[in-house]
């Protein structure tokens, strides 16, 4: 085919019912063989290219789609050339883009950024327009992945959206582990600190939770520290602060999701799993790991029970469930807004800040600094509109 005679066949009107096959039909006859088609339609404005190796009536072939197109009330180009596309380049990567909203300016920085290192963008693809718009780019001719990644990094901080970059290939479509911090993650809030307002500790507890998860304290020393302020607290104020748990946006339609595409899903927390027991129940989770409160005699005694899970635990606790699961580190999701999760998200495939501390934006491989947790889909490059359909599905099925 490479240096055969091919024609390109390039259609641009109002989109309608009936245009491909018009233009198709008109072709019948012509001892021609399709090459490659590509079709596109934005704000309802339609561009068909058909790539075709003609035959030997070429006149009377261009005569008949010039007649369709001009019928269909559309305008037509038809370009010669030889051969078929070239082939994509090695170095190829997914590039996803959120923003809220998507400016200008940031698509005309990451494209920069991409034509700075010699890499092409193939294709580009929305993913979603609401709660965020988000962009998948097809890259291709990237020969240095994290030169590439820092540098849409600083782009996406200066350009106030998220990029996530991942390589292409077929393991997109396999089956993934995505595990979840639950206080700030998961949830709105930290547990912790609605427990210490019960205690009459709320706000001592919440500086020292901000100081942990900005990575000043030790973890498990802060832990320590705050349970103690708890000890004498009567056990039904777990009761209460469990009732007034609140998901964070978008978290059920998230997992709903991922567990249509036969993906489990985990959580592991430095909170305590008198709170997240309750959510592994009510989401159907199929791993968890939290710290426990000591009770006794329906008092909290300001200890907890075992070893506590710090951000050692929670790395530890992503490779134990991965091997649970049969799932490869690298088909491995972790989503966290800590310093306590930076082990887990460096260790996962990849590891993604969620309205994080800064400490944890830089580290992390990608960032959602929106406030919905199913933001995190449009990364895995699952669209809005594969969501909806699929819900719409679900509520036509039979009970």
């Amino acid at each position: 085919m490479a240096a055969d005679r091919t024609l390109l066949v390039t259609i641009t009107g109002r989109d309608r019912p009936g245009v491909t096959a018009a233009l198709f039909d008109a072709l019948v006859g012509y001892d021609v063989e399709v090459v490659d088609v590509e079709q596109v339609v934005i704000r309802g404005r339609l561009v068909l290219g058909v790539l075709v190796a003609p035959g030997t009536e070429e006149a009377g072939l261009r005569a008949a789609v010039t007649k369709v197109a001009t019928e269909l009330g559309m305008d037509v180009e038809i370009a010669s050339g030889t051969g078929d596309n070239l082939p994509r380049r090695d170095g190829r990567l997914h590039v996803t883009v959120l923003g809220h909203p998507l400016r200008t300016a940031a698509m005309a920085g990451v494209a920069a950024r991409i034509a700075e290192r010699g890499a092409n963008i193939d294709r580009i693809m929305r993913l979603s327009r609401s709660p965020v718009t988000s962009l998948e780019l097809d890259v291709s001719g990237v020969t240095d992945t994290e030169d590439l990644r820092i540098a849409l990094a600083a782009e996406a901080s200066a350009r106030g959206v998220d990029i996530a970059v991942h390589p292409a290939g077929l393991h997109r479509r396999g089956k993934r582990l995505v595990v979840m911090d639950v206080d700030s993650t998961l949830i709105q809030g930290e547990v912790i600190e609605m427990l210490a307002a019960h205690a009459g500790f709320g706000e001592q507890v919440a500086e020292i939770t901000e100081a942990a998860m900005r990575g000043e304290l030790d973890f498990e020393q802060s832990l320590r520290a705050r349970v103690a302020l708890l000890a004498g607290l009567d056990a039904s104020a777990i009761d209460e602060v469990r009732a007034s748990v609140k998901l964070t946006p978008g978290a059920r339609t998230l997992i709903r999701t991922l567990k249509r595409l036969d993906h489990e899903v985990a959580i592991v927390s430095g909170g305590f799993t008198q709170i997240t027991d309750g959510l592994v129940a009510e989401l159907s989770l199929d791993y968890a790991a939290a710290n426990t409160l000591e009770i006794v005699d329906g008092k909290l005694t300001g200890q907890v029970v075992g070893p506590v899970v710090d951000r050692a635990f929670k790395a530890r606790a992503l490779e134990q469930f991965a091997s649970l699961a049969g799932v490869p580190l690298s088909q491995t999701v972790a989503i966290g807004d800590g310093a306590n999760d930076l082990d887990m998200l460096a260790k996962a495939g990849l590891g993604v800040a969620f309205n994080a501390k800064p400490l944890v934006r830089r580290q992390a491989r990608a960032a959602i600094n929106v406030p919905y947790l199913d933001a995190l889909l449009f990364l895995l490059g699952i669209s809005r509109e594969e969501v909806e359909a699929a819900d719409a599905l679900d509520a036509l099925a039979p009970n």
